[in-house]
């Protein structure tokens, strides 16, 4: 009797692991198709001449032509620019939004999240268009309107080497940050308000609690934000694009539009898959020395 009960368990504890094992199938087939197969194409394509009908072997010869390439450096500075000045403006407006949300009752932050992510799941070619009107050179244009309230003239804003990297980073200032919003807002309300309790029997103030309280414990939600955000914007393609194609006098040429261009502009399919490995190894390096840096004290 024992030998038939201790046999049905083990039936039962193999069937439960062929269910787990199916699971997870599923999951390694789709890594495998949409992640692992991907990398290692591009790993290979990067050291051939690519041509669909015949390549030829030319070993480290695209990765050597892409670093003596002075606007790969070019691309890749206009997108380090772009990242230093969108990321941690982006992170801090959304942390103001949703510390100014968190009193209101929860109907009314509901209100609040619907409205700052709207945008969010407008079409971004939408957004661009409507971005495109704003920044008319024209009188007729937004932009022109506001600076002539201030005495200046019409300014080209996407078609002046001066003005257009600013114009993308102006586009990202004023974006959706509705997920942010949402995610520092979970956070926010996770905090346990026997802390703020004991902080106001301190008689502290609300910088204070800000300051003690809020941001140490935000700060794996902050650290979450900053690497997910730095690695979104280095690439950033869609708003070079569509906004400025890159221009005027590559200005504005990101690395992921470089890749886009070397690819299915020039056909260069093997220097291509080279710079989106290097860009891959330059998102990796960034996304360690935020850990190191800002994950110390971090406890997962």
């Amino acid at each position: 009797m024992n030998q038939m009960l201790t046999k049905r368990k083990k039936l039962k504890l193999e069937s439960d692991s062929g269910w787990g094992y199916a699971f997870i199938a599923v999951a390694l087939i789709a890594f495998s198709l949409f992640t692992a197969y991907p990398v290692i194409n591009a790993f290979i394509i990067s050291l051939q001449e690519y041509r669909p009908l015949g390549s030829t072997y030319v070993g480290l010869e695209n990765f050597v032509n892409s670093f003596s390439d002075e606007l790969f450096w070019k691309a890749l500075k206009n997108t380090l620019v772009y990242t230093l000045l969108t990321v941690p403006f982006n992170i801090l407006l959304s942390f103001l939004v949703a510390i100014l949300i968190m009193p209101f009752k929860k109907r009314t932050q509901t209100i609040f999240k619907a409205v700052y992510y709207l945008p969010a799941v407008a079409s971004g070619v939408s957004l661009a268009v409507v971005w495109l009107w704003i920044f008319d050179p024209l009188k007729s244009g937004i932009a022109n309107q506001v600076v002539g309230f201030f005495g200046i003239s019409n300014q080209n804003w996407l078609g002046s080497s001066a003005t257009a990297m600013f114009s993308l980073v102006l586009m990202s200032w004023l974006s959706s940050h509705g997920t942010a919003i949402i995610i520092y807002l979970a956070a926010l309300l996770s905090i346990d308000n026997s802390y703020y309790e004991a902080a106001d029997i301190d008689g502290a103030t609300f910088l204070q609690k800000l300051r003690f309280i809020v941001i140490p414990f935000l700060k794996p939600t902050t650290l979450f934000l900053l690497v997910t955000g730095a690695i979104g914007s280095f690439q950033v393609f869609q708003n070079a694009y569509l906004m400025t194609g890159g221009g005027p006098d590559h200005a504005t040429t990101m690395v992921g539009l470089l890749i886009f261009n070397n690819a299915f502009t020039y056909f260069e399919f093997g220097e291509a898959a080279a710079q989106s490995l290097l860009l891959a190894a330059v998102i990796a390096l960034i996304s360690f020395v935020q850990f190191k840096i800002l994950g110390k004290d971090i406890e997962y």
